[in-house]
C-alpha cells in the first residue's frame, strides 16, 4: 500500500468509453481491492467536461490522499490541472477510448487488476507540461503529449456525440476528412537555439500518442524534457505515406520530419490562418 494512504476519492467518467454497465461492477471489484489492502475510497462520478478540475481542486482543499482516475485521456487530464502543484499523488483505473498515460505506464486494461497494482504501489513525482496562450494568458498543464496543425484541428472538429457512439473509429473518419480539407499551413516552431517552418509539431512527455501510435518514442516521462517532433511537408500525398510508416514505428527514417529535445516551445503562425493545438486529446484552441 502506498505510505501512508488510508482514504481516497474514485473520480470516473460516466461517458468514457464502452461497457459502461461493466465499468461499475469492476469500479465496486476495485474499491473492494483497495479496501483489503487498506484503503477506504468514495465513488464520484463527472458531470461534464470541466467538471473533473474542479472536484480534484475541491479533493486538494480538503486534503484528501490520494486521488484515483477511472476515465480516458480528457478525463485524466482535467484531474491532472486540478491537482497540479499540489502533494496530492494521482492514480489510474484505465478507461475510455485510448488512454495514453495507462500504455505509457504499462497498466493493465483491467480494473481490478490496475486496482491491485494501486494498493502496492510507490509515488513518483513528475514535471508537467502546460500550454499558454500568449494573447489571452490562458494556460492548461498537460501529461503525456501536446501538438498543433492537424491534429489540433482534428481534435476541435471530432463530435464529442459521435465519439460517445463510435470510439476510436470517429478520429479515423475526421482524420481522413482533414486530409481531404486542411491547408497544411506553416507555422514557426522556437525552441531553444533552433527554428523550423512546421506544417505540424508533437511536444511529447510520452512515447505513446494515441491509440496504436509511438510518435516521440525517445522521451521519458520521469525526465526533465519534451521530445519534439516537427513534420515541414505541405504536401497531403506525403501526409498520406507518413501513414503506414507511423503505423510500424518507421516515421523517425522519413524525410522532413524532424526530432529533438527541449524545455520549451514556442508556436507562432506565419500566415492568416489560425492553428489549431491540442493537449492530451483536448482542444486548447488557436
Amino acid at each position: 500500500m502506498p505510505e501512508g494512504i488510508r482514504e481516497a476519492v474514485i473520480v470516473y467518467n460516466p461517458a468514457a468509453g464502452r461497457g459502461r454497465e461493466r465499468r461499475m461492477v469492476e469500479l465496486e471489484m476495485a474499491r473492494q481491492i483497495l479496501w483489503r489492502s487498506g484503503i477506504r475510497t468514495e465513488l464520484w462520478g463527472t458531470q461534464g467536461p470541466g467538471t473533473a478540475t474542479e472536484m480534484a481542486r475541491e479533493e486538494v482543499e480538503r486534503g484528501t490522499q490520494l486521488v484515483i482516475v477511472c476515465g480516458g485521456d480528457g478525463t485524466i487530464n482535467e484531474v491532472v490541472n486540478g491537482l497540479a502543484g499540489s502533494q496530492v499523488p494521482m492514480a489510474v483505473l484505465p478507461a475510455g477510448t485510448a488512454n495514453v498515460l495507462a500504455k505509457e505506464l504499462g497498466i493493465p486494461w483491467d480494473i481490478p487488476q490496475a486496482a491491485e497494482l494501486i494498493a502496492r504501489g510507490e509515488r513518483r513525482r513528475i514535471a508537467l507540461g502546460r500550454v499558454t496562450q500568449t494573447k489571452t494568458g490562458d494556460s492548461r498543464y498537460f501529461l503525456c503529449t501536446g501538438g498543433a496543425g492537424p491534429d489540433g484541428v482534428m481534435i476541435y472538429s471530432v463530435s464529442l456525440g459521435l465519439k460517445a457512439k463510435a470510439g476510436m473509429l470517429v478520429y479515423w473518419m475526421e482524420g481522413f476528412r482533414q486530409l481531404a480539407v486542411y491547408g497544411f499551413p506553416h507555422f514557426r516552431v522556437t525552441t531553444e537555439g533552433k527554428v523550423a517552418a512546421a506544417s505540424m509539431v508533437i511536444v511529447g512527455r510520452t512515447k505513446h500518442y494515441g491509440g496504436p501510435f509511438r510518435i516521440t518514442t525517445e522521451a521519458d516521462l520521469f525526465g526533465e524534457e519534451f521530445e519534439v517532433a516537427v513534420l515541414t511537408t505541405r504536401s497531403r500525398v506525403v501526409y498520406l505515406a507518413y501513414l503506414p510508416m507511423l503505423w510500424m514505428g518507421r516515421l523517425r527514417k522519413m524525410r522532413g520530419v524532424e526530432f529533438w529535445k527541449a524545455r520549451e516551445v514556442r508556436c507562432e503562425p506565419i500566415e492568416e490562418q489560425g492553428i489549431y493545438a491540442q493537449v492530451d486529446g483536448e482542444s486548447v484552441g488557436r
